[in-house]
């Protein structure tokens, strides 16, 4: 489908006006001009210059003479005299003389010239120069009625987007081909008693699709598709947004059947309310909705498609059945859908033959399609910027990595301890995830610092999308985001700040757990807590007392204690193992699931190079340690005089130390916790 736009006017008529205008200016410029080179003389002194004889021609008109001199090309003018011997006077002194011969003009034409012709041309330039104004201001907002409607229309065309285009959401484009093929064969389904629905409401979170559903429709159907944001409705004068629906349908009717999309429709479909400081324009705005949707004179005709990431704030009357007679939710694709979105937008890039949709799919669990069209963007970003002329799986998974933790901080340098820290932590979630049953396999750990904050992460991907956690899943999640604390714990004996995004999300499904999935004893099957904007980040409320929010304050700690405890019994179990594991990636700063496996497992290739690591490692430490020996020593001489400021100095070293050596962990997880379809977060 295209646009409609207005054609453009042709040259000549650009032309035509601007000579009018010319015209327009000589015809009342050139008298005035002419004006101003005459010299005004009084009446003797043009008496005497006919005397003198030395006037040469004399034009008496009716309200003035106007006269020249010999010898002279200055042009004079004086008034008319009651003189009945001028004419004499002038025949005596040899001068021409010439009188104007009076025509009678139209007085109305007089008037119209005088008056009505500038007052036209004043109001003309004032209109022009107000919509100009009023364009640049954001609209036509002071024009009632036709012309302040500003949805956009569109006609059949064999480019754009079709249903072929959209994957993923096979569910949505059922319910819309129905719609349309209901528009190309109406009497299939009027034969039986069918009627057409009237509204289809497309609900889901931002970035699956919803409006290029909508898109997809105007592409099929072969009717006109009229198409406006909610925003454009309300402006800025009372009246305007119920004159624009008016306007809208009015239009639409004409060109029945048609489609009407109407984008983000929580703009002015919220639910009204009786607060004084209530918005009345919107309100008044969604009344004229929804008298036009399903009111005493109907819209036959006429289908709306309306789409929305909040339906929960939609007034209950525009959601009823004779106005939204379908709701389709628009979700996040699944393991095949993702695949297939993938396959869509790689058709647009050049891909090498190693890539696999299917593993693409899988690490990119919970993502959009504008995500998964992201995806495959960045990926032919990397290629180009590696100077190759194919995309490969490692640019696809890498742009993963890059949409969830950010880009590779190439200027980041870390000292030693810290990089050990961050290592041991890293493998520390590794460890305690490939350790328990019912856990993500471990796709990729590294320590190399991304753009997001995170100095390191692990990135866990599932075999196959999951619907449903048990209690013993989340506990050994819960576990495997305390186990890079708790490897800190067990190895340095310190804690750093590096834990914060993990106690975060550690602590936000222990909450979930007793809140919201009836997970603990104490308050069994009760709903703790509510849930609001499902698609837009899911905020919560308590529903309880401030007693029993206590109560549930200190199950959370306990549960996240219990868990933390376990991370901490596994690692200290498996101390060799950790060390090993910590030691190759320090070494190599980044380790695919199949290296961490087979060291875990023993495999004696990978044995030989841990062993290797390991030596490298401990010569580290033993060079740090001899590093902090000499610092000591140094310390302990520069503070003698002052005994009283060696705890002060001690205590701001030691904070230094921890504040500089602390990974810092990004909040990379984002989708929420309990879905099976949202990614595993990489653990920082």
């Amino acid at each position: 489908m295209k646009e409609v736009k207005s054609p453009k006017k042709p040259m000549a008529f650009y032309y035509i006006v601007v000579l009018a205008l010319i015209l327009l200016f000589n015809e009342m410029a050139r008298p005035y001009m002419e004006q101003a080179q005459i010299v005004p003389v009084d009446y003797s002194t043009f008496m005497q210059s006919i005397d003198d004889k030395t006037v040469d021609h004399v034009e008496i008109q009716s309200n003035q003479i106007l006269y020249t001199v010999k010898d002279d090309h200055k042009k004079y003018k004086t008034g008319i005299m009651n003189d009945p011997t001028l004419a004499q006077r002038l025949m005596e002194s040899g001068a021409t003389f010439t009188q104007d011969i009076k025509e009678e003009t139209s007085p109305l034409m007089s008037f119209f010239l005088a008056w009505i012709l500038p007052l036209l041309i004043f109001f003309a330039i004032g209109q022009y120069m107000s919509r100009k104004i009023m364009d640049r201001a954001g609209g036509n907002s002071m024009m009632f009625g036709g012309s302040g409607n500003q949805a956009k229309i569109y006609v059949p065309s064999s480019e754009g987007i079709h249903f072929s285009d959209v994957a993923g959401e096979d569910e949505a484009k059922e319910n819309l081909s129905e719609i349309v093929d209901y528009l190309h064969n109406p009497s299939k389904y009027t034969s039986i008693g069918a009627s057409m629905p009237k509204g289809v409401l497309l609900v889901g979170p931002p970035g699956t699709g919803k409006t290029m559903l909508a898109k997809a429709v105007a592409g099929e159907a072969n009717v006109p598709f009229f198409s406006i944001a909610g925003s454009e409705f309300v402006e800025m004068f009372v009246g305007m947004g119920a004159s624009k629906v008016r306007d809208l349908f009015k239009q639409a009717k004409e060109k029945a059947p048609c489609i009407v999309f109407i984008d983000e429709i929580d703009a002015i479909g919220q639910k009204r309310t009786g607060a004084a400081m209530g918005n009345d324009e919107r309100e008044q705005t969604l009344n004229q909705l929804l008298t036009e949707m399903d009111g005493f004179e109907g819209n036959t005709g006429v289908i709306i498609l309306a789409a929305t990431n909040r339906p929960d704030s939609l007034d209950p009357a525009l959601l009823r059945p004779g106005r939204f007679d379908r709701r389709v939710p628009v979700e996040l694709p699944d393991l095949k859908g993702r695949e297939d979105i993938l396959k869509v937008h790689a058709k647009k890039v050049r891909l090498a033959d190693d890539v696999n949709f299917h593993t693409i799919a899988r690490m990119a669990a919970g993502a959009s399609g504008a995500e998964l069209a992201n995806i495959i963007n960045e990926g032919a970003l990397r290629a180009v910027r590696s100077g190759r002329s194919e995309v490969t799986e490692a640019d696809l998974e890498e742009s993963i990595e890059v949409v969830i933790a950010g880009y590779q901080k190439k200027n980041a340098i870390l000292s030693d301890a810290e990089k050990r820290t961050v290592a041991y932590h890293e493998i520390g979630h590794a460890l305690v995830a490939a350790l328990q049953s019912h856990s993500a396999p471990v796709q990729k750990i590294t320590i190399i610092p991304r753009t997001s904050g995170a100095l390191g992460y692990t990135m866990q991907v599932e075999q196959q999308d999951k619907y449903i956690l048990s209690r013993e899943e989340l506990e050994n999640k819960i576990a495997t985001f305390t186990a890079g604390r708790a490897a800190e714990e067990v190895k340095f004996g310190l804690v750093s700040t590096g834990a914060s995004n993990d106690i975060e999300q550690a602590t936000k499904l222990a909450r979930a757990m007793i809140t919201r999935y009836g997970m603990s004893d104490e308050f069994d099957m009760v709903a703790m807590e509510t849930v609001n904007n499902r698609y837009l980040g899911g905020d919560t409320s308590l529903t309880c007392s401030a007693a029993t929010q206590q109560q549930i304050d200190k199950k959370v700690v306990e549960l996240v204690r219990k868990q933390h405890e376990k991370a901490i019994a596994l690692l200290k179990a498996h101390m060799d193992k950790l060390d090993a594991l910590a030691s190759y990636l320090y070494e190599k700063e980044t380790i695919t699931g199949d290296e961490f496996m087979k060291i875990l497992e023993g495999d004696k290739s990978e044995t030989q190079e841990v062993e290797s690591a390991e030596q490298k490692l401990l010569a580290d430490e033993e060079k740090d340690a001899k590093a902090d020996a000499e610092k000591a020593k140094e310390l302990a001489f520069l503070s003698e005089p002052s005994a009283s400021s060696k705890p002060a100095a001690s205590s701001e070293a030691k904070e230094a130390k921890t504040e500089t050596a602390a990974p810092v962990a990004a909040d990379v997880q984002g989708k929420g916790e309990s879905s099976s379809e949202q990614p595993q977060p990489p653990q920082s």
